[in-house]
C-alpha cells in the first residue's frame, strides 16, 4: 500500500517537474521573442510580472487541464513578437487576469509596478467580464471596453492578443460555446484587429472562426488548397521568377513573399460570387518588399509596379493605389491583379519595408518609428479621434452603436473632396449626407441637394472614390425621416434622428394645444380617461402619438366628433342642443360677415369685431394676437407675420391675446412654396396630390426650374391650419421635394 502511495507521490512530482520545465520553457521563448532590445532593468521587470502571475495562479487550470500561467505568458508572446509592444504592456499581459483571479488587488499592482502598468491591468479587467467564455457578446458592454481606447489603447491590443490565445485553444470545449465565441470574435475582435493594421492575426482570428462555425467548410476548403499545393508552389515560382529577373536588372532591393489566399477570403469570395472553389481564380498572391529609404520608397514602389505591368497585363478593375492615399489604419501598399501565365489571375502587393512592417504589426510598429523626423501619429489619432466621436453620440439602443461603430470604423474607406481639393474619408457606399454632415453639422441640416462632379444628383445617389462633392444648402431646409435611408455615418444618423425628435416634439406640443381647444370649444372636458379613449379608437400607442397625428392634421375636427359620437352617447345631446340652429341660418350668419370667424380675446375669452391682416393671412389654426391700431379697429396678425416682432416691441399696450374656437372656412388663401431637384412629371404629381387626393382648389401654379433645381409658387384654398398640414405633409412626400413653406403675401 505505501509502495503504491510512493508511486503516486513521485509520479505527481514527475508531473510537477515536468509542468515547470514547459512554463520556465515557454517564459524563456517570450524573452527571445520580442523584437526589441531588453535592457537588465527590463528583464527584471519582465521577471517580476512573471513572479507575481505564477504565485496568483498556481494550482489553477485551464478548461483543457494545463496550467493556467500557460495562458498568460502566451499572450504576452503574442503581444510582444506579433504585435511587436514593449516591456510594459508585456508586464501588463502577464498579470491582466492577476486582479480578477486572485487576491492581488490593483493598488497591489500600482504599488509594486506603478501607475501606467496598473492602469492598463485596470482596464484589463473591467472588460474581462464583457465576453464572457460563457456567453455571447453583450453590446452594451462593447462600448464600454471600447471607452478605454480614451485611456490607453494598449488596453486593446493586449485584449487581442488574449481573444486570439483563447481561439487557438478551444479544442476543449463543447461545440455551441465553440461557435458562440467564433461568431463573436468574426463579429467583432477580427474587424477590430483588421482597424488597428494586425493583418496577421486579423486573418488568423478570421480562419478559427471559419473553423467553429462553418467545420464542413472550412475542412473542404483546407484540404483542397492543400491539394493545390504542389500545382501552386510549381506555378508561383514560375511567376516570380521573370520578376525576380526584372527587378535584379533594376537594381532594385528587395524580398519576394509567395502566399495564398487565406481559407476565409476564400469562402468570402465563393459566397460573394456564388461560385464554388474551382472558380475563384485568384487565390494565389506575391509580395513585393523593396528596401528603401523613406526619401525613395514611394518611387521604387511605382518602379516595380511599371516593371510587373509590363511582364504581365493588369485589370483595371483590380488595382489599389495606398501609398497615394493610406488607409486610416496606416495602411500603405500598391495592390495590382494580373494576367499570369495560362490564364490565372495572380494579385500583386508592393510595399516598402517600413510599409510592410506596418502592414503586419499595425499601429504597434508606428511607435518603432517614432524617431524618425518624417514619423507622424497624424492616422492613428484621427482613427481615435472618430472612436471618441462615436462614443459621445448618442445611440437609441447599444445594438445600434455596435451596427454604427462596425460600419463606420471597420468598413473599407471611399476619399471624396471638396470644391476647394480638401480630402475627406467616409465608409464605402456613403451618400452626399454623409458628406455633408462630415464637413458640418450646419451644412448637413441645410442640405437642399448635391453637385458630384459637378453634376447635380439626388441624395440617394451613393458616392465613390475620387469624387468632388459640393453641397447645395438653404437655410429653410429641415431634416427629413426620409434622409435616415440616404445615410450611413453615425454623425449624420444621429444629427438626423436629433433634428426630427425636435420637429416631432415641436408637432407633438401644437397637436396637444389643438386638441384641447377643440374640446374646450365643443365644451367637452378632457380627462385621463378620455385621452386613453381616444388613443384605442385611434389604433395609436400612446397619447404623444395621439397628439402627433393632430398636429399634423391627419386627425381634424371631423374625426374627434365621430369619435365622441361612438365614444359616448351623452355627448349627442349637447351637439344637438349646441348645433340646432337650422341650416339655412347658419349659411345667412357666414354670408352675413365671411371675415368674422370666431375668434376669442384677452384673457376672459371676449367676443369682439376684427379684421384679418393681409400681410400674413391668418387662417383658422394658426398661432395669431390682436393689435388695436390707433383708429381702434382690431387686426389679427400670425405670431410668425414680418410685422409681428415690430408691433409687439413698439405697442405692447395695444396687443391682445387671440385664440381660435375652431370653425371653418372654405376661403383660406395660402401660397405655398415648393423647392427642390427637377425631376419628369413632378408638376403633374403636385396637382394629383393636391386636387385629385385632398381635392383642394388651385388658384394658381409655377414652377420653374435652373440647372436640376426648382422652385414652385402654387396658391391654393384651404379650410384651416390642419387641412394646410395636411396639404404640406403630402407634398413633403413627392419625390425631389425637399421643402415646402408657406409665403406671406408682402414677400
Amino acid at each position: 500500500m505505501s509502495t503504491s502511495i510512493n508511486s503516486v507521490v513521485k509520479n505527481q512530482e514527475d508531473s510537477d517537474a515536468e509542468e515547470k520545465k514547459i512554463i520556465l520553457n515557454r517564459y524563456r521563448t517570450l524573452l527571445r521573442s520580442t523584437i526589441r532590445n531588453f535592457s537588465e532593468a527590463d528583464k527584471k521587470l519582465i521577471r517580476s510580472a512573471f513572479d507575481l502571475a505564477m504565485d496568483a495562479h498556481k494550482d489553477v487550470r485551464r478548461k483543457s487541464g494545463e496550467p493556467y500561467i500557460l495562458h498568460p505568458i502566451e499572450v504576452a508572446i503574442i503581444v510582444s513578437k506579433e504585435i511587436g509592444l514593449g516591456k510594459t504592456s508585456i508586464a501588463a499581459a502577464l498579470m491582466h487576469d492577476v486582479v480578477e483571479d486572485s487576491d492581488y488587488t490593483l493598488e497591489d499592482i500600482r504599488r509594486l509596478f506603478g501607475d501606467e502598468i496598473a492602469k492598463i491591468i485596470d482596464g484589463l479587467t473591467k472588460i474581462s467580464g464583457i465576453f464572457d467564455k460563457d456567453i455571447s457578446v453583450q453590446a452594451e458592454n462593447f462600448r464600454k471596453m471600447l471607452l478605454t481606447i480614451s485611456d490607453d489603447i494598449r488596453v486593446i491590443l493586449i485584449k487581442l492578443a488574449d481573444r486570439l490565445h483563447n481561439m487557438r485553444t478551444m479544442e476543449s470545449m463543447q461545440a455551441h460555446k465553440q461557435r458562440k465565441i467564433a461568431s463573436e470574435t468574426l463579429f467583432l475582435y477580427a474587424p477590430l484587429a483588421h482597424r488597428f493594421g494586425l493583418h496577421n492575426i486579423k486573418t488568423e482570428l478570421e480562419d478559427l472562426s471559419l473553423k467553429y462555425t462553418e467545420p464542413e467548410v472550412h475542412r473542404e476548403i483546407e484540404q483542397k488548397l492543400q491539394e493545390e499545393r504542389t500545382d501552386r508552389t510549381r506555378y508561383l515560382k514560375t511567376f516570380s521568377s521573370r520578376v525576380r529577373e526584372q527587378l535584379n536588372k533594376a537594381e532594385l532591393q528587395f524580398t519576394i513573399k509567395e502566399r495564398t489566399k487565406s481559407v476565409y477570403s476564400i469562402r468570402k469570395k465563393m459566397k460573394e460570387q456564388k461560385v464554388p472553389f474551382e472558380e475563384i481564380y485568384d487565390k494565389f498572391a506575391i509580395r513585393i518588399i523593396v528596401d528603401s529609404s523613406p526619401e525613395s520608397e514611394r518611387a521604387d514602389c511605382w518602379r516595380v509596379y511599371s516593371i510587373i505591368t509590363k511582364l504581365y497585363k493588369p485589370n483595371p478593375l483590380r488595382f489599389r493605389d495606398w501609398i497615394t492615399n493610406p488607409k486610416s489604419n496606416g495602411y500603405e501598399s500598391l495592390h495590382i491583379t494580373v494576367m499570369g501565365p495560362d490564364g490565372h489571375w495572380i494579385e500583386v502587393q508592393i510595399r516598402s519595408r517600413r510599409m510592410d512592417e506596418i502592414a503586419e504589426n499595425g499601429y504597434a510598429a508606428h511607435w518603432k518609428y517614432k524617431d524618425d523626423p518624417a514619423y507622424s501619429d497624424e492616422l492613428l489619432e484621427e482613427w481615435l479621434n472618430k472612436v471618441r466621436e462615436l462614443l459621445e453620440m448618442k445611440a437609441t439602443s447599444a445594438i445600434e452603436f455596435v451596427d454604427n461603430f462596425k460600419l463606420n470604423l471597420f468598413s473599407d474607406e471611399i476619399f471624396v473632396f471638396t470644391p476647394e481639393g480638401d480630402m475627406i474619408r467616409l465608409p464605402q457606399g456613403a451618400f452626399p449626407l454623409d458628406f455633408a454632415y462630415e464637413i458640418h453639422t450646419d451644412i448637413g441640416n441645410q442640405t437642399l441637394g448635391a453637385k458630384v462632379n459637378g453634376k447635380l444628383v439626388a441624395l440617394s445617389n451613393k458616392l465613390q472614390s475620387g469624387d468632388q462633392v459640393e453641397i447645395l444648402t438653404s437655410k429653410a431646409q429641415r431634416p427629413k425621416q426620409e434622409w435616415l435611408q440616404y445615410s450611413i455615418t453615425a454623425k449624420a444618423r444621429s444629427n438626423i434622428k436629433n433634428a426630427l425628435k425636435i420637429e416631432k416634439r415641436k408637432i407633438v406640443e401644437e397637436g396637444e394645444k389643438s386638441l384641447m381647444r377643440k374640446l374646450t370649444y365643443i365644451k367637452v372636458k378632457s380627462t385621463p380617461r378620455l385621452m386613453q379613449d381616444m388613443v384605442r379608437y385611434f389604433n395609436l400607442k400612446n397619447e404623444e402619438q395621439l397628439y402627433e397625428k393632430v398636429g399634423k392634421g391627419l386627425i381634424n375636427n371631423t374625426h374627434i366628433k365621430e369619435f365622441l359620437r361612438q365614444n359616448n352617447n351623452r355627448f349627442m345631446g349637447y351637439l344637438r342642443k349646441r348645433f340646432r340652429r337650422s341650416g339655412k341660418q347658419m349659411l345667412d350668419d357666414h354670408e352675413e360677415n365671411k371675415e368674422n370667424l370666431v375668434l376669442q380675446f384677452g384673457k376672459n375669452s371676449e367676443k369682439m369685431d376684427y379684421k384679418l391682416a393681409h400681410c400674413c393671412s391668418p387662417i383658422p389654426g394658426d398661432e395669431v394676437f390682436g393689435y388695436r391700431a390707433s383708429s381702434g379697429a382690431l387686426n389679427v396678425h400670425r405670431t410668425d407675420c414680418p410685422n409681428a416682432l415690430s408691433l409687439q416691441s413698439k405697442f405692447a399696450n395695444r396687443i391682445v391675446t387671440a385664440e381660435w374656437l375652431l370653425e371653418k372656412t372654405q376661403d383660406n388663401i395660402v401660397i405655398l412654396v415648393l423647392r427642390g431637384i427637377d425631376t419628369v412629371g413632378l408638376i403633374n404629381k403636385v396637382t394629383q396630390i393636391i386636387s385629385n387626393q385632398l381635392h383642394v382648389n388651385i388658384k394658381s401654379i409655377n414652377i420653374a426650374g435652373n440647372a436640376g433645381i426648382f422652385e414652385g409658387i402654387i396658391t391654393v384654398i384651404v379650410e384651416d391650419k390642419m387641412h394646410l398640414n395636411q396639404v404640406v405633409e403630402q407634398l413633403k412626400q413627392v419625390e425631389g421635394i425637399t421643402s415646402v413653406e408657406r409665403r406671406f403675401k408682402n414677400r
